[in-house]
């Protein structure tokens, strides 16, 4: 009998033991910031920096700073570096930068301007952090075991104002993420003032929107904006700036949005004016440098810089969506909340830290008072202490002898132990005793606070007040309301006027102008091919082709060069990007989209489909599920009312009218038997009754359907009929 080498379990049993303590992992010790702001590798660079001694003394080497981390953050140098990058003054990421740098840091908004190699750069922590680190000492938050159990770090940074809102945050969990915006300080500041005095505070009346290290124009709907302050979810856009520059006829943009970068912005109108999309830039360079960023547009003799900025504000990454996702860690477990709830969040936690620290100087104020108490005892009897200790024969009963003699615990006798020899006189300890009525003031004074909720708050309050007037602040994202924009319309800047179109068999279009094919002669068309659409339309309609592969493609007429008759024309399946092996089979103009197409398959049936169904919001170019793959097609008709179409299936002709038909709004539906069919038989043919050569309709028009049809007469046989 062989050996079993595995052994069975149920999947959910693996996942639950191997998958989920790593998902939790990610969200809890990577990928989600805390209420104080920071994600753990923030946490552990700069409470590293702190204890090096950055706060206040001078820049060190990166690399030295990467690697003491490594005792606290295990996870390569690389990671911590790329951490301390973002947290960098040079780097431009955060609005209030923690970390005070000098070399090559990269920028946020360049996607090919990298950092250099830590050996090169060098950093110490920024002034701000003097709001983060003040009370890291005080007991202000608690304490945990390295990796290793060799040192201890902190599990939040005690920071005086809400940074959970200062500093942008994106993190990528499993199963979640979250998607911080930031906003100014002394906003957030001042907001958090207002809330502590008044929870029913109006939040949008003191943090107005958004604002990022990039600047540009945050364009403010407040109805959206409000759902983003009440459930943590939403989007808005933010738009680069530009300004026009006259007399160089070119154009200067500034500032871009968060989300993008100087890059993906080039990249895509180059894209744009190589499709022909954009025709008025002569040339587009990026020219940031020392003075910050800039990308230069020239224009072309005659251009519109006003109507070109809007089209690049449409097409391009120039205006951006920031999607927000206020998902945060709250003791351990994520939460998706809106500002108010995190305010709400960060008011508690932050009055937890304020009474920690209270606490720590109380406690440190009354033993100072219990060991001068003691000092108090001996300065009845000096010369008896000095007697006491000169009296000891052994240092170790010193202590225990000072508290016989005296009637004082061992804090206090050790206190007076140590005493120098020179400060043994009755000057110096009156002196330390006139300490112990300031001290016995300020112990009430910690405990009135303790005993009071409102005078721990203003203390949150007037650490708030500080960081506004230590800290003052501009917003570097402009405002700009919704009313205010002027969009874009593709419709307003292309020329309309008159045209023809044609389409062959083969796959081939011509757009031509009425002059034109007046004074054209035949049509060119390649050997075999055909024409086998025309229409008369103007030069804005849009027309969708249908493919033999079920597919729909929406394209705008504009977008087709005029033509001649006397040239092939453009190639759809490689104008259009459609898929290999793909040709058109029929085109049509939708209009405003209230007509309706009519499908004849062989096995019969018919459907009658609302042209509404390929109706879009977006510009998507191609559309699946044109029509149902269940059954070859047989004949399309576009019908602007009802008509008579005539149905051949072998010796039998059937005569119907589409009004028998119900209009579905789904593109594949199957429709329904409009022919009956006998075995093996199919639908050959599909034509307009008008154009279908029939002579006498009556014979074979039916009221009911499904209906066989009537046997075809002699003067109504196929050959004399037009079909598709």
């Amino acid at each position: 009998m062989t050996k079993k080498l595995y052994t069975e379990e149920h999947i959910t049993d693996t996942l639950e033991r191997n998958y989920v303590p790593y998902m939790m992992s990610v969200i809890v010790s990577r990928s989600l910031p805390e209420i104080d702001g920071f994600k753990p590798s923030h946490r552990k660079l700069l409470y590293t920096m702190y204890k090096m001694g950055l706060l206040n003394g001078g820049r060190t080497k990166s690399k030295n700073i990467v690697g003491q981390t490594m005792r606290l953050n295990p996870h390569g140098d690389g990671a911590i570096y790329e951490t301390m990058v973002r947290l960098s003054r040079g780097n431009q990421s955060l609005l209030v930068p923690f970390v005070d740098s000098k070399g090559n840091f990269g920028k946020v908004y360049s996607r090919d301007m990298s950092y250099a190699d830590a050996r090169y750069t060098e950093a110490k922590l920024d002034k701000i952090c003097n709001e983060v680190f003040g009370e890291i000492d005080d007991d202000a938050v608690d304490f945990t075991d390295n990796y290793d159990g060799t040192m201890k770090e902190p599990l939040l940074l005690p920071t005086t104002f809400p940074n959970i809102l200062v500093s942008p945050n994106l993190g990528i969990a499993v199963g979640m993420a979250c998607n911080i915006c930031s906003f100014d300080l002394n906003e957030v500041c001042r907001t958090a003032i207002e809330f502590l005095r008044n929870p029913e505070h109006d939040i949008m009346s003191t943090l107005t929107a958004p604002d990022f290290a990039t600047g540009g124009e945050l364009i403010l709907d407040r109805a959206q904006m409000e759902e983003i302050y009440n459930t943590g979810r939403g989007s808005f856009r933010v738009r680069g700036k530009w300004q026009y520059i006259k007399k160089d006829n070119l154009i200067e943009i500034t500032e871009i949005p968060y989300t993008t970068t100087i890059e993906a912005i080039i990249d895509k109108t180059t894209d744009l004016i190589k499709s022909g999309k954009i025709r008025e830039i002569s040339d587009m360079r990026d020219e940031t440098g020392l003075h910050g960023l800039k990308i230069t547009i020239d224009l072309k003799r005659g251009a519109d810089p006003d109507k070109l900025m809007q089209k690049l504000m449409k097409m391009t990454p120039l205006c951006d969506t920031f999607s927000c996702n206020f998902n945060i860690l709250i003791g351990g477990s994520p939460r998706v909340m809106g500002v108010r709830e995190i305010l709400e969040e960060w008011s508690a936690w932050r009055e937890g830290c304020v009474r920690r620290k209270v606490y720590f100087d109380l406690g440190k104020k009354e033993q100072k008072l219990h060991l001068l108490r003691g000092l108090k005892k001996i300065l009845l009897d000096i010369d008896r202490a000095i007697a006491i200790i000169r009296g000891t024969e052994e240092d170790a009963e010193v202590v225990p002898n000072l508290m016989i003699g005296f009637g004082i615990d061992e804090p206090q006798a050790d206190f007076i132990a140590e005493i120098k020899l020179r400060n043994i006189n009755k000057e110096h300890i009156l002196k330390r005793l006139a300490e112990v009525e300031q001290l016995e003031r300020e112990i009430a004074h910690l405990k009135d606070i303790l005993s009071d909720r409102s005078k721990v708050r203003n203390l949150m309050i007037s650490d708030l007040e500080g960081v506004i007037k230590r800290f003052p602040t501009t917003r570097h994202t402009t405002i700009v309301h919704e009313h205010e924009i002027e969009r874009y319309d593709e419709n307003d800047n292309i020329e309309d006027y008159p045209v023809s179109i044609f389409m062959t068999r083969d796959g081939y279009f011509k757009k031509i102008t009425p002059l034109s094919l007046r004074m054209g002669g035949e049509h060119k068309l390649k050997d075999g091919d055909e024409l086998m659409y025309s229409a008369e339309a103007t030069n804005k309609a849009e027309i969708i082709f249908l493919t033999g592969a079920g597919q729909a493609y929406k394209a705008r007429l504009h977008e087709f060069d005029d033509s001649k008759a006397s040239v092939l024309g453009d190639y759809l399946p490689q104008k259009l990007g459609m898929d290999t092996n793909e040709t058109p089979v029929f085109a049509f103009l939708p209009g405003d989209y209230k007509s309706c197409l009519i499908y004849v398959f062989e096995n019969g049936k018919v459907a009658k489909v609302e042209c509404a169904s390929f109706e879009t919001k977006s510009n998507r170019r191609k559309l699946t599920g044109a029509y149902s793959d269940k059954s070859p097609l047989v004949g399309v008709f576009h019908l602007t009312e009802d008509e008579e179409l005539a149905l051949t299936a072998g010796s039998r002709l059937l005569v119907f009218s589409t009004a028998q038909l119900a209009a579905k709004t789904t593109r594949a539906t199957q429709g329904v038997s409009v022919m009956t069919l006998k075995k093996n038989a199919v639908v050959k043919s599909a034509a307009r009754l008008a154009d279908s050569g029939v002579e006498n309709p009556a014979r074979y028009r039916t009221r009911t359907l499904p209906a066989a049809g009537a046997l075809l007469r002699d003067e109504d046989l196929p050959e004399k009929q037009l079909t598709l």
